[in-house]
């Protein structure tokens, strides 16, 4: 017997893979837009859900990871850095989530010139006070992204060690998985485990199992972000299984992707 969606809110949670920049309320977005004279493809919720929810499915990932283009445009303000992050964990607490590690890209949040050091401190100020208000615990992990350069990668790698114990708690590779290998970044692979920081990447969500291999026995991963074409090599899937190598389940965004 199904059960309803009220029971699995109410149960205590931990949500380890959430994006920042994905987890906006569409209020906010417009409020923020409004408040920064940014254009928007909408300036209604139901128009924004609209413009940007995938619906069922998409075609690709690449497609799927437009609607960022909205919410980035609105996330360049220490500000709205600190309410989105706020916000963000106000809401997890009400569906009983009581640890979260948020993940965002703090290179993509400094068109307007913000410091990276300021990007990081107004994520976790608005975490902190949601954690005083909500009781939510919440840590970061830091990305570098595929399809933008290595050097980016090495700079949150490098940004990632100086807040170690800070509230940075692991690095991660995201972005478009196609043609982008993680071997590619290795470099900030290298400097995060020097470091004895965790290390997770989103692999296997838009390419094969090889990608999965790649960022276990080349990049040393210790979590696999979707990892869902896993299925393809059971040699590498029985690998994962014995050396407990966690998997960042998204079922609904891999159905829409």
């Amino acid at each position: 017997m199904a059960q309803p969606i009220s029971f699995f809110e109410q149960l205590p949670k931990t949500d380890l893979h959430v994006h920042l920049d994905g987890s906006l309320r569409l209020s906010t977005i417009l409020e923020l837009a409004e408040s920064r004279g940014i254009k928007l493809p909408a300036t209604t919720t139901e128009g924004l859900a609209k413009a940007m929810h995938c619906g069922e499915t998409t075609g690709s990932l690449v497609e799927y990871l437009k609607a960022f283009d909205v919410t980035l445009r609105v996330m360049q303000t220490e500000e709205a850095l600190s309410r989105i992050a706020y916000e963000l964990a106000e809401d997890a607490a009400r569906e009983n989530v009581w640890y979260m590690e948020v993940r965002y890209a703090p290179m993509l949040h400094t068109s307007n010139g913000l410091p990276l050091v300021v990007v990081v401190e107004a994520v976790l100020e608005g975490l902190r006070e949601a954690q005083k208000d909500y009781g939510i615990r919440s840590n970061l992990i830091i990305c570098g992204i595929r399809n933008i350069s290595a050097q980016s990668s090495l700079e949150m790698a490098e940004l990632a060690v100086a807040y170690k114990n800070r509230g940075v708690v692991a690095f991660d590779l995201a972005g478009a998985e196609y043609d982008h290998p993680a071997k590619h970044h290795l470099e900030a692979f290298n400097l995060v485990r020097d470091n004895n920081i965790n290390v997770t990447i989103h692999a296997g969500e838009a390419y094969g199992p090889e990608s999965i291999h790649q960022a276990i026995h080349v990049c040393g991963a210790h979590r696999i972000g979707h990892g869902c074409r896993l299925r393809e090599d059971g040699d590498l899937l029985h690998y994962v299984n014995d050396h407990r190598i966690a998997l960042e389940c998204c079922p609904s965004s891999n159905v829409q992707t």
